[in-house]
Protein backbone atom coordinates (compact mmCIF):
# COMPACT_ATOMS: atom_id res chain seq x y z
CA UNK A 1 0.00 0.00 0.00
CA UNK A 2 1.36 3.45 -1.31
CA UNK A 3 1.37 6.47 1.19
CA UNK A 4 -0.86 8.35 -0.90
CA UNK A 5 -3.17 11.35 0.22
CA UNK A 6 -5.97 10.56 -1.57
CA UNK A 7 -7.53 14.17 -1.96
CA UNK A 8 -3.92 15.29 -3.62
CA UNK A 9 -3.20 12.10 -5.14
CA UNK A 10 0.55 12.54 -3.78
CA UNK A 11 2.80 10.30 -2.06
CA UNK A 12 4.62 10.99 1.60
CA UNK A 13 7.61 13.04 0.03
CA UNK A 14 5.82 15.19 -2.51
CA UNK A 15 3.75 16.47 0.13
CA UNK A 16 6.87 17.23 1.99
CA UNK A 17 8.52 18.69 -1.08
CA UNK A 18 5.26 20.77 -1.80
CA UNK A 19 5.23 22.05 1.84
CA UNK A 20 7.97 23.21 1.59
CA UNK A 21 8.04 25.42 -1.54
CA UNK A 22 4.64 26.82 -0.63
CA UNK A 23 6.93 27.80 2.79
CA UNK A 24 9.10 29.26 0.45
CA UNK A 25 11.73 26.82 2.31
CA UNK A 26 15.58 26.53 -0.06
CA UNK A 27 13.58 29.54 -2.18
CA UNK A 28 11.83 26.77 -3.58
CA UNK A 29 14.35 24.94 -5.30
CA UNK A 30 13.96 21.10 -5.36
CA UNK A 31 17.76 18.89 -5.92
CA UNK A 32 18.18 15.38 -5.58
CA UNK A 33 20.76 13.28 -6.26
CA UNK A 34 21.59 9.15 -6.48
CA UNK A 35 24.60 8.66 -4.93
CA UNK A 36 25.12 5.03 -5.37
CA UNK A 37 28.71 3.05 -4.79
CA UNK A 38 30.68 2.05 -7.43
CA UNK A 39 31.23 -1.67 -5.91
CA UNK A 40 28.99 -3.38 -8.12
CA UNK A 41 26.18 -3.17 -10.96
CA UNK A 42 22.65 -1.50 -10.31
CA UNK A 43 19.86 -3.61 -10.18
CA UNK A 44 16.07 -3.39 -10.08
CA UNK A 45 15.81 -1.84 -6.35
CA UNK A 46 18.33 0.74 -7.48
CA UNK A 47 15.91 1.45 -10.20
CA UNK A 48 13.05 2.80 -7.87
CA UNK A 49 15.69 4.91 -6.36
CA UNK A 50 16.20 6.30 -10.12
CA UNK A 51 13.23 6.83 -10.85
CA UNK A 52 12.05 8.74 -7.55
CA UNK A 53 15.48 10.81 -7.41
CA UNK A 54 15.44 11.72 -11.35
CA UNK A 55 11.66 12.10 -11.49
CA UNK A 56 10.68 14.21 -8.47
CA UNK A 57 13.86 16.43 -10.00
CA UNK A 58 12.07 16.52 -13.00
CA UNK A 59 8.86 16.92 -12.20
CA UNK A 60 9.33 20.14 -10.02
CA UNK A 61 11.63 21.48 -12.74
CA UNK A 62 14.37 20.75 -10.46
CA UNK A 63 17.73 19.61 -10.80
CA UNK A 64 19.65 16.04 -10.21
CA UNK A 65 22.96 14.58 -9.60
CA UNK A 66 24.78 11.57 -9.86
CA UNK A 67 26.94 11.34 -7.11
CA UNK A 68 29.11 8.39 -6.58
CA UNK A 69 30.00 7.50 -3.20
CA UNK A 70 33.40 6.56 -3.85
CA UNK A 71 34.77 6.25 0.28
CA UNK A 72 36.10 2.58 0.29
CA UNK A 73 38.89 2.13 -2.52
CA UNK A 74 38.85 -1.90 -1.32
CA UNK A 75 35.70 -2.40 -3.59
CA UNK A 76 35.27 0.28 -5.65
CA UNK A 77 36.44 0.68 -9.58
CA UNK A 78 36.42 2.76 -12.68
CA UNK A 79 34.54 -0.12 -14.20
CA UNK A 80 31.50 0.09 -12.34
CA UNK A 81 31.36 4.02 -12.51
CA UNK A 82 31.33 3.90 -15.97
CA UNK A 83 28.60 0.65 -16.25
CA UNK A 84 26.09 2.70 -13.47
CA UNK A 85 26.37 5.75 -16.03
CA UNK A 86 25.24 3.42 -18.94
CA UNK A 87 22.66 1.93 -16.83
CA UNK A 88 21.45 5.21 -16.13
CA UNK A 89 21.26 6.14 -19.14
CA UNK A 90 19.32 3.37 -20.42
CA UNK A 91 16.78 4.11 -18.19
CA UNK A 92 16.36 7.67 -19.94
CA UNK A 93 17.65 9.63 -17.25
CA UNK A 94 20.28 12.50 -17.59
CA UNK A 95 21.67 14.27 -14.38
CA UNK A 96 22.61 17.86 -14.32
CA UNK A 97 26.28 17.34 -12.43
CA UNK A 98 28.54 14.00 -12.45
CA UNK A 99 29.86 14.37 -9.00
CA UNK A 100 32.70 12.14 -7.00
CA UNK A 101 32.43 11.85 -2.76
CA UNK A 102 36.37 11.94 -3.80
CA UNK A 103 35.79 16.03 -5.00
CA UNK A 104 35.12 16.47 -1.10
CA UNK A 105 38.14 14.26 0.52
CA UNK A 106 39.95 17.52 1.67
CA UNK A 107 36.46 19.74 2.75
CA UNK A 108 35.86 16.56 4.42
CA UNK A 109 39.28 16.43 6.09
CA UNK A 110 39.14 19.90 7.26
CA UNK A 111 35.49 19.30 8.99
CA UNK A 112 37.11 16.15 10.73
CA UNK A 113 40.00 18.46 12.43
CA UNK A 114 37.23 21.13 13.16
CA UNK A 115 34.97 18.23 15.08
CA UNK A 116 38.57 17.67 16.79
CA UNK A 117 38.94 21.32 17.80
CA UNK A 118 35.45 21.51 18.91
CA UNK A 119 35.58 18.20 21.71
CA UNK A 120 33.57 16.45 19.05
CA UNK A 121 35.88 14.15 17.54
CA UNK A 122 38.56 11.91 19.25
CA UNK A 123 41.18 9.27 17.87
CA UNK A 124 40.63 5.98 19.03
CA UNK A 125 43.47 2.84 19.36
CA UNK A 126 40.67 0.14 19.99
CA UNK A 127 40.89 -2.90 17.08
CA UNK A 128 37.16 -3.23 15.38
CA UNK A 129 36.81 -6.44 18.23
CA UNK A 130 36.75 -4.19 20.73
CA UNK A 131 35.04 -1.14 19.24
CA UNK A 132 31.77 -3.64 18.38
CA UNK A 133 32.30 -5.05 22.52
CA UNK A 134 32.54 -1.60 24.25
CA UNK A 135 29.50 -0.68 21.75
CA UNK A 136 26.97 -2.62 24.07
CA UNK A 137 23.42 -4.25 22.66
CA UNK A 138 20.21 -2.83 21.88
CA UNK A 139 19.29 -3.27 25.81
CA UNK A 140 22.49 -2.34 27.39
CA UNK A 141 24.00 0.63 27.01
CA UNK A 142 27.62 0.92 25.44
CA UNK A 143 31.15 2.19 27.48
CA UNK A 144 33.58 5.19 26.70
CA UNK A 145 36.61 4.18 24.91
CA UNK A 146 39.61 4.49 27.38
CA UNK A 147 41.02 6.74 24.58
CA UNK A 148 38.00 8.95 24.82
CA UNK A 149 39.39 11.80 26.91
CA UNK A 150 42.51 12.97 24.82
CA UNK A 151 43.50 16.37 24.66
CA UNK A 152 42.41 18.33 21.57
CA UNK A 153 45.98 18.75 20.78
CA UNK A 154 46.71 14.90 21.13
CA UNK A 155 43.90 14.15 19.28
CA UNK A 156 45.26 16.72 16.07
CA UNK A 157 48.45 15.55 16.35
CA UNK A 158 47.27 11.42 15.84
CA UNK A 159 44.55 12.88 13.27
CA UNK A 160 47.20 14.61 11.44
CA UNK A 161 49.06 11.17 11.24
CA UNK A 162 46.67 9.50 10.61
CA UNK A 163 46.70 11.32 7.03
CA UNK A 164 50.27 11.36 6.60
CA UNK A 165 50.43 7.44 6.82
CA UNK A 166 52.26 7.26 10.16
CA UNK A 167 50.00 4.72 11.64
CA UNK A 168 49.36 0.81 10.27
CA UNK A 169 45.69 -0.02 8.27
CA UNK A 170 43.44 -0.59 11.11
CA UNK A 171 45.41 0.91 13.82
CA UNK A 172 43.46 3.90 14.77
CA UNK A 173 40.14 5.63 13.92
CA UNK A 174 38.61 8.82 14.34
CA UNK A 175 35.28 8.44 16.08
CA UNK A 176 32.80 11.15 16.79
CA UNK A 177 32.28 11.77 20.51
CA UNK A 178 28.71 11.72 20.81
CA UNK A 179 26.83 9.37 23.54
CA UNK A 180 27.58 5.67 24.57
CA UNK A 181 24.33 5.48 26.28
CA UNK A 182 22.09 6.70 23.01
CA UNK A 183 19.10 4.12 22.61
CA UNK A 184 20.09 4.55 18.71
CA UNK A 185 23.31 2.04 18.79
CA UNK A 186 24.27 4.62 15.52
CA UNK A 187 24.64 7.47 17.64
CA UNK A 188 27.37 5.56 19.81
CA UNK A 189 30.78 7.22 19.39
CA UNK A 190 30.66 5.91 15.47
CA UNK A 191 33.77 6.18 13.12
CA UNK A 192 34.50 9.14 11.27
CA UNK A 193 37.79 8.41 9.17
CA UNK A 194 39.99 4.47 9.11
CA UNK A 195 42.46 3.96 7.76
CA UNK A 196 43.19 2.21 4.26
CA UNK A 197 46.30 2.09 2.30
CA UNK A 198 44.82 1.39 -0.21
CA UNK A 199 44.75 2.77 -4.33
CA UNK A 200 41.57 4.66 -4.90
CA UNK A 201 40.33 5.07 -8.54
CA UNK A 202 40.44 8.37 -8.68
CA UNK A 203 42.93 9.86 -6.26
CA UNK A 204 45.36 7.52 -6.27
CA UNK A 205 47.76 6.81 -3.36
CA UNK A 206 46.87 10.68 -2.43
CA UNK A 207 44.62 9.40 0.53
CA UNK A 208 45.41 7.11 3.10
CA UNK A 209 42.63 7.33 5.79
CA UNK A 210 39.15 7.40 4.08
CA UNK A 211 35.68 8.92 5.40
CA UNK A 212 32.97 6.19 6.76
CA UNK A 213 29.67 6.86 4.75
CA UNK A 214 27.44 8.03 7.44
CA UNK A 215 30.26 11.13 7.90
CA UNK A 216 30.68 11.54 4.05
CA UNK A 217 27.10 11.19 3.11
CA UNK A 218 25.75 14.25 4.51
CA UNK A 219 28.38 16.43 3.77
CA UNK A 220 28.38 15.54 -0.14
CA UNK A 221 24.67 16.59 0.23
CA UNK A 222 25.62 19.78 2.31
CA UNK A 223 28.69 20.86 -0.10
CA UNK A 224 25.62 20.12 -3.01
CA UNK A 225 22.78 22.03 -1.42
CA UNK A 226 20.75 19.25 -2.20
CA UNK A 227 17.20 19.82 -0.93
CA UNK A 228 15.81 16.37 -0.05
CA UNK A 229 17.94 13.39 0.68
CA UNK A 230 15.85 10.49 -0.44
CA UNK A 231 16.81 7.47 0.43
CA UNK A 232 15.86 3.80 1.85
CA UNK A 233 13.93 2.75 4.76
CA UNK A 234 17.18 1.43 6.47
CA UNK A 235 18.93 4.40 7.10
CA UNK A 236 16.02 6.09 8.92
CA UNK A 237 17.93 5.18 12.02
CA UNK A 238 21.11 7.38 10.54
CA UNK A 239 19.28 10.21 10.17
CA UNK A 240 19.91 11.93 13.97
CA UNK A 241 23.35 10.90 13.12
CA UNK A 242 22.97 12.90 9.34
CA UNK A 243 22.02 15.91 11.29
CA UNK A 244 23.96 15.96 14.25
CA UNK A 245 27.02 16.01 12.11
CA UNK A 246 25.44 19.21 10.13
CA UNK A 247 24.34 20.71 13.25
CA UNK A 248 27.80 20.23 14.98
CA UNK A 249 29.53 22.05 11.97
CA UNK A 250 26.70 24.46 11.20
CA UNK A 251 26.61 23.85 7.46
CA UNK A 252 23.92 23.79 4.88
CA UNK A 253 21.58 21.43 6.25
CA UNK A 254 19.01 18.98 3.38
CA UNK A 255 16.22 17.03 4.80
CA UNK A 256 16.64 13.44 4.67
CA UNK A 257 13.57 11.46 3.75
CA UNK A 258 13.21 7.84 3.94
CA UNK A 259 11.31 5.71 1.83
CA UNK A 260 10.57 1.37 1.82
CA UNK A 261 13.49 -0.35 -0.57
CA UNK A 262 12.04 -3.00 -3.35
CA UNK A 263 11.43 -6.17 -2.18
CA UNK A 264 10.64 -8.46 -5.17
CA UNK A 265 9.12 -12.52 -5.00
CA UNK A 266 11.54 -14.81 -6.67
CA UNK A 267 13.88 -12.76 -6.44
CA UNK A 268 17.26 -11.57 -4.23
CA UNK A 269 18.54 -7.84 -4.31
CA UNK A 270 21.38 -8.09 -1.62
CA UNK A 271 24.84 -7.35 -3.48
CA UNK A 272 26.24 -10.23 -1.21
CA UNK A 273 24.02 -12.47 -2.33
CA UNK A 274 23.81 -11.52 -6.48
CA UNK A 275 27.46 -11.63 -5.84
CA UNK A 276 28.01 -15.08 -4.88
CA UNK A 277 25.47 -16.52 -7.84
CA UNK A 278 27.91 -14.82 -10.13
CA UNK A 279 31.56 -16.15 -8.36
CA UNK A 280 30.09 -19.97 -7.75
CA UNK A 281 29.27 -19.92 -11.43
CA UNK A 282 25.47 -20.12 -10.56
CA UNK A 283 24.91 -17.71 -13.75
CA UNK A 284 27.22 -16.32 -16.23
CA UNK A 285 27.70 -13.13 -14.84
CA UNK A 286 26.37 -9.89 -13.75
CA UNK A 287 24.38 -9.68 -17.12
CA UNK A 288 23.23 -13.09 -17.18
CA UNK A 289 19.27 -12.10 -17.97
CA UNK A 290 18.11 -13.89 -15.05
CA UNK A 291 19.67 -11.41 -12.88
CA UNK A 292 17.63 -8.74 -11.63
CA UNK A 293 20.44 -6.51 -12.35
CA UNK A 294 19.65 -3.43 -14.99
CA UNK A 295 22.57 -4.90 -17.29
CA UNK A 296 20.74 -8.89 -17.26
CA UNK A 297 17.47 -7.05 -17.62
CA UNK A 298 18.59 -4.94 -20.63
CA UNK A 299 20.33 -8.71 -22.08
CA UNK A 300 16.91 -10.21 -21.54
CA UNK A 301 15.54 -7.69 -23.34
CA UNK A 302 12.99 -5.98 -20.71
CA UNK A 303 12.16 -2.50 -21.93
CA UNK A 304 13.38 0.45 -20.57
CA UNK A 305 10.16 1.72 -19.90
CA UNK A 306 8.83 -1.16 -18.69
CA UNK A 307 11.03 -0.91 -15.44
CA UNK A 308 9.90 3.16 -15.17
CA UNK A 309 6.27 2.16 -15.26
CA UNK A 310 6.86 -0.94 -12.74
CA UNK A 311 8.58 1.75 -10.57
CA UNK A 312 5.70 4.58 -10.79
CA UNK A 313 3.17 1.85 -10.48
CA UNK A 314 4.56 0.21 -7.14
CA UNK A 315 4.94 4.04 -5.69
CA UNK A 316 6.45 5.05 -2.23
CA UNK A 317 6.12 3.80 0.77
CA UNK A 318 6.67 3.92 4.33
CA UNK A 319 6.29 0.61 5.01
CA UNK A 320 8.82 -2.56 3.75
CA UNK A 321 6.68 -4.84 1.49
CA UNK A 322 6.60 -7.57 -0.99
CA UNK A 323 6.03 -6.80 -4.83
CA UNK A 324 4.76 -9.93 -6.63
CA UNK A 325 7.42 -10.24 -10.05
CA UNK A 326 4.13 -11.26 -11.86
CA UNK A 327 3.14 -7.10 -11.69
CA UNK A 328 6.61 -6.67 -13.49
CA UNK A 329 5.97 -9.06 -15.74
CA UNK A 330 2.95 -8.20 -16.79
CA UNK A 331 4.03 -4.24 -17.29
CA UNK A 332 6.55 -6.06 -19.45
CA UNK A 333 4.13 -7.69 -21.67
CA UNK A 334 2.14 -4.87 -21.78
CA UNK A 335 4.45 -2.52 -23.42
CA UNK A 336 5.93 -5.55 -25.46
CA UNK A 337 2.41 -6.49 -26.94
CA UNK A 338 2.30 -2.93 -28.57
CA UNK A 339 6.08 -2.61 -29.41
CA UNK A 340 7.28 -5.88 -30.45
CA UNK A 341 7.44 -6.67 -34.11
CA UNK A 342 5.90 -10.51 -34.31
CA UNK A 343 7.88 -13.02 -36.44
CA UNK A 344 7.35 -16.63 -37.36
CA UNK A 345 10.09 -18.91 -35.27
CA UNK A 346 9.93 -22.47 -34.83
CA UNK A 347 12.31 -23.67 -31.86
CA UNK A 348 11.73 -27.07 -31.75
CA UNK A 349 11.60 -28.07 -35.65
CA UNK A 350 9.77 -30.91 -37.29
CA UNK A 351 9.78 -31.22 -40.94
CA UNK A 352 6.30 -30.77 -42.67
CA UNK A 353 5.99 -32.15 -46.58
CA UNK A 354 3.13 -31.01 -48.74
CA UNK A 355 3.02 -33.59 -50.64
CA UNK A 356 0.64 -31.83 -53.40
CA UNK A 357 2.13 -28.76 -53.20
CA UNK A 358 3.97 -28.24 -56.43
CA UNK A 359 7.62 -28.66 -56.13
CA UNK A 360 9.16 -25.62 -56.71
CA UNK A 361 6.82 -22.97 -55.98
CA UNK A 362 6.70 -20.09 -53.53
CA UNK A 363 3.81 -17.91 -52.47
CA UNK A 364 4.28 -15.02 -50.26
CA UNK A 365 1.47 -14.30 -47.37
CA UNK A 366 1.41 -10.97 -45.79
CA UNK A 367 1.17 -10.84 -42.03
CA UNK A 368 0.99 -7.25 -39.86
CA UNK A 369 3.95 -6.40 -38.36
CA UNK A 370 1.87 -5.66 -34.49
CA UNK A 371 -1.70 -5.93 -35.05
CA UNK A 372 -1.04 -2.91 -31.92
CA UNK A 373 0.19 -0.57 -34.28
CA UNK A 374 -1.14 -0.36 -37.76
CA UNK A 375 1.73 1.92 -38.69
CA UNK A 376 3.92 -0.62 -38.70
CA UNK A 377 2.99 -1.78 -41.96
CA UNK A 378 2.80 -5.69 -42.91
CA UNK A 379 5.60 -8.24 -43.97
CA UNK A 380 5.58 -11.06 -46.30
CA UNK A 381 6.76 -14.39 -45.76
CA UNK A 382 7.43 -17.32 -48.01
CA UNK A 383 5.27 -20.79 -48.34
CA UNK A 384 6.69 -23.40 -50.49
CA UNK A 385 6.44 -27.39 -50.56
CA UNK A 386 8.71 -28.14 -47.15
CA UNK A 387 8.03 -26.28 -44.09
CA UNK A 388 8.95 -26.49 -40.18
CA UNK A 389 6.85 -26.94 -37.50
CA UNK A 390 6.95 -26.98 -33.49
CA UNK A 391 7.46 -30.97 -32.80
CA UNK A 392 5.36 -30.27 -30.04
CA UNK A 393 2.27 -29.71 -32.63
CA UNK A 394 2.36 -33.14 -34.13
CA UNK A 395 1.81 -36.11 -32.32
CA UNK A 396 1.15 -39.08 -34.08
CA UNK A 397 -0.99 -41.21 -31.24
CA UNK A 398 -2.42 -38.27 -29.89
CA UNK A 399 -4.31 -38.18 -26.38
CA UNK A 400 -8.09 -37.25 -26.08
CA UNK A 401 -8.78 -33.29 -26.71
CA UNK A 402 -5.38 -32.98 -28.44
CA UNK A 403 -6.56 -30.50 -31.40
CA UNK A 404 -3.37 -30.28 -33.22
CA UNK A 405 -1.70 -31.95 -36.14
CA UNK A 406 -2.24 -35.77 -35.92
CA UNK A 407 -3.01 -38.39 -38.58
CA UNK A 408 -5.77 -37.69 -40.73
CA UNK A 409 -6.21 -34.25 -38.56
CA UNK A 410 -7.04 -31.12 -40.45
CA UNK A 411 -5.19 -27.78 -38.89
CA UNK A 412 -4.93 -24.20 -40.49
CA UNK A 413 -1.22 -22.86 -40.93
CA UNK A 414 -1.32 -19.37 -40.09
CA UNK A 415 -1.84 -16.86 -42.77
CA UNK A 416 -1.35 -19.64 -45.19
CA UNK A 417 -3.64 -22.81 -45.96
CA UNK A 418 -5.62 -25.67 -44.18
CA UNK A 419 -3.52 -28.89 -44.11
CA UNK A 420 -4.49 -32.44 -43.07
CA UNK A 421 -1.52 -35.33 -42.03
CA UNK A 422 -1.24 -38.16 -43.82
CA UNK A 423 1.44 -39.60 -42.65
CA UNK A 424 5.01 -39.93 -41.09
CA UNK A 425 8.63 -40.84 -41.69
CA UNK A 426 10.79 -41.93 -39.00
CA UNK A 427 14.06 -42.54 -38.88
CA UNK A 428 16.10 -45.82 -37.02
CA UNK A 429 15.53 -44.71 -33.69
CA UNK A 430 11.43 -44.80 -34.77
CA UNK A 431 11.51 -40.98 -34.38
CA UNK A 432 8.71 -39.40 -36.82
CA UNK A 433 11.10 -36.90 -38.64
CA UNK A 434 8.72 -35.96 -41.22
CA UNK A 435 5.16 -35.39 -41.24
CA UNK A 436 3.39 -35.68 -44.49
CA UNK A 437 0.42 -33.80 -45.41
CA UNK A 438 -1.72 -32.19 -48.03
CA UNK A 439 -3.11 -28.93 -48.39
CA UNK A 440 -6.20 -27.37 -49.33
CA UNK A 441 -6.03 -24.85 -52.65
CA UNK A 442 -9.08 -23.28 -51.97
CA UNK A 443 -8.42 -22.48 -48.24
CA UNK A 444 -5.07 -19.44 -49.28
CA UNK A 445 -5.23 -17.16 -46.05
CA UNK A 446 -6.74 -20.21 -43.67
CA UNK A 447 -10.45 -19.60 -44.01
CA UNK A 448 -12.17 -23.19 -45.32
CA UNK A 449 -14.23 -22.37 -48.58
CA UNK A 450 -16.97 -25.02 -47.31
CA UNK A 451 -17.20 -23.48 -43.64
CA UNK A 452 -15.38 -26.62 -41.95
CA UNK A 453 -13.83 -26.07 -38.87
CA UNK A 454 -10.62 -26.09 -37.91
CA UNK A 455 -9.45 -25.79 -34.20
CA UNK A 456 -5.59 -25.43 -34.26
CA UNK A 457 -3.87 -23.07 -36.03
CA UNK A 458 -0.33 -23.40 -36.14
CA UNK A 459 3.05 -21.35 -36.94
CA UNK A 460 6.01 -22.20 -39.29
CA UNK A 461 8.82 -21.62 -41.43
CA UNK A 462 9.64 -22.44 -45.50
CA UNK A 463 12.63 -24.82 -44.87
CA UNK A 464 14.48 -23.46 -47.36
CA UNK A 465 13.86 -19.81 -46.75
CA UNK A 466 14.45 -19.81 -42.98
CA UNK A 467 17.58 -19.44 -40.85
CA UNK A 468 19.23 -21.31 -38.17
CA UNK A 469 19.40 -20.01 -34.76
CA UNK A 470 19.30 -20.60 -31.35
CA UNK A 471 17.02 -19.70 -28.30
CA UNK A 472 17.90 -20.07 -24.12
CA UNK A 473 14.71 -19.55 -22.70
CA UNK A 474 14.81 -17.74 -19.89
CA UNK A 475 12.65 -18.29 -16.37
CA UNK A 476 12.75 -17.16 -13.19
CA UNK A 477 16.03 -17.92 -11.07
CA UNK A 478 14.26 -19.29 -7.93
CA UNK A 479 11.07 -21.66 -7.32
CA UNK A 480 10.36 -20.04 -3.90
CA UNK A 481 8.91 -16.29 -3.43
CA UNK A 482 11.39 -15.64 -0.98
CA UNK A 483 14.97 -16.71 -1.66
CA UNK A 484 16.47 -15.70 1.61
CA UNK A 485 15.26 -18.06 4.81
CA UNK A 486 13.85 -16.72 7.85
CA UNK A 487 17.50 -16.62 8.93
CA UNK A 488 18.38 -14.47 6.34
CA UNK A 489 20.84 -16.60 4.37
CA UNK A 490 20.05 -18.00 0.43
CA UNK A 491 17.82 -21.18 0.64
CA UNK A 492 18.86 -23.53 -2.02
CA UNK A 493 15.76 -23.24 -4.44
CA UNK A 494 17.33 -22.67 -7.87
CA UNK A 495 15.15 -23.35 -10.49
CA UNK A 496 16.74 -26.04 -12.36
CA UNK A 497 15.18 -24.88 -15.45
CA UNK A 498 15.82 -20.91 -15.22
CA UNK A 499 17.58 -22.01 -18.81
CA UNK A 500 17.17 -24.23 -21.69
CA UNK A 501 18.84 -23.91 -24.62
CA UNK A 502 17.44 -24.73 -27.95
CA UNK A 503 20.18 -25.14 -30.15
CA UNK A 504 18.44 -26.30 -33.67
CA UNK A 505 15.56 -23.54 -33.83
CA UNK A 506 14.89 -22.23 -37.75
CA UNK A 507 13.18 -18.25 -37.67
CA UNK A 508 12.49 -15.87 -40.75
CA UNK A 509 15.64 -14.74 -43.06
CA UNK A 510 15.58 -11.09 -42.79
CA UNK A 511 15.63 -11.74 -38.67
CA UNK A 512 19.67 -12.26 -39.89
CA UNK A 513 19.61 -8.25 -39.57
CA UNK A 514 18.32 -7.81 -36.30
CA UNK A 515 20.43 -6.03 -33.41
CA UNK A 516 21.04 -7.07 -30.21
CA UNK A 517 18.26 -6.22 -27.81
CA UNK A 518 16.11 -5.60 -30.45
CA UNK A 519 12.13 -7.03 -29.14
CA UNK A 520 10.23 -9.69 -30.94
CA UNK A 521 7.34 -11.57 -30.56
CA UNK A 522 7.77 -14.74 -31.63
CA UNK A 523 4.47 -16.01 -32.66
CA UNK A 524 2.84 -18.75 -29.80
CA UNK A 525 6.00 -18.85 -28.04
CA UNK A 526 6.78 -15.68 -26.54
CA UNK A 527 8.67 -12.31 -26.62
CA UNK A 528 12.27 -12.78 -27.17
CA UNK A 529 15.18 -10.24 -28.00
CA UNK A 530 18.67 -10.77 -29.58
CA UNK A 531 21.61 -11.73 -27.71
CA UNK A 532 24.77 -9.99 -28.19
CA UNK A 533 26.53 -13.53 -28.93
CA UNK A 534 25.04 -13.22 -32.34
CA UNK A 535 26.78 -13.72 -34.91
CA UNK A 536 26.43 -13.44 -38.50
CA UNK A 537 26.65 -17.37 -39.18
CA UNK A 538 23.91 -17.84 -36.02
CA UNK A 539 21.44 -15.34 -34.21
CA UNK A 540 20.85 -16.51 -30.68
CA UNK A 541 17.88 -14.85 -28.72
CA UNK A 542 17.04 -14.94 -25.58
CA UNK A 543 13.30 -15.00 -24.11
CA UNK A 544 12.44 -12.25 -22.51
CA UNK A 545 8.82 -13.91 -21.12
CA UNK A 546 6.32 -16.07 -22.39
CA UNK A 547 2.86 -15.04 -23.53
CA UNK A 548 1.19 -16.26 -20.91
CA UNK A 549 0.17 -13.85 -18.53
CA UNK A 550 -0.55 -14.46 -14.52
CA UNK A 551 -1.54 -10.79 -13.10
CA UNK A 552 -4.63 -10.61 -13.43
CA UNK A 553 -5.47 -14.06 -11.97
CA UNK A 554 -3.33 -13.08 -8.98
CA UNK A 555 -5.19 -9.98 -8.99
CA UNK A 556 -8.59 -11.32 -8.47
CA UNK A 557 -7.35 -13.64 -6.00
CA UNK A 558 -6.25 -10.35 -3.61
Amino acid sequence: MNDIDPKKGRDFIREVIERDRAEGKHEGRVHTRFPPEPNGYLHVGHAKAICTNFGIADEYKGKVNLRFDDTNPVKEETEFVDAIKSDIRWLGFKWDNELYASDYFEQMYVHAERLVRQGDAYVCDLTPEQVREYRGTLTEPGRESPFRNRTIEENLELLRGMRNGDFPEGSRTLRARIDMASPNINMRDPAIYRILHREHHRTGSEWCIYPMYDYAHCLEDSIERITHSLCSLEFEDHRPLYDWFLARLGVFHPQQIEFARLNMTYTVLSKRFLRGLVENGVVSGWDDPRMPTLRGMRRRGIPPEAVRQFCDRIGLAKRDSMVDIALLEHIVRETLNSTAPRVMAVLNPIRLLVENYPAGQVEMFDYQINPEDESAGTRSIPFCRELFIEREDFMETPPPKFFRLSPGAEVRLRYAYLVKATGVEKNAKGEVTTVRCTYDPESRGGNSPDGRRVKATLHWVSASHSIPAEARLYDRLFRCENPLGEDGELVDHLNPESLVTLADCRVESHMASARPEQNFQFERMGYFCVDADSGPDRMVFNRTIPLRDTWDRIKRKQ
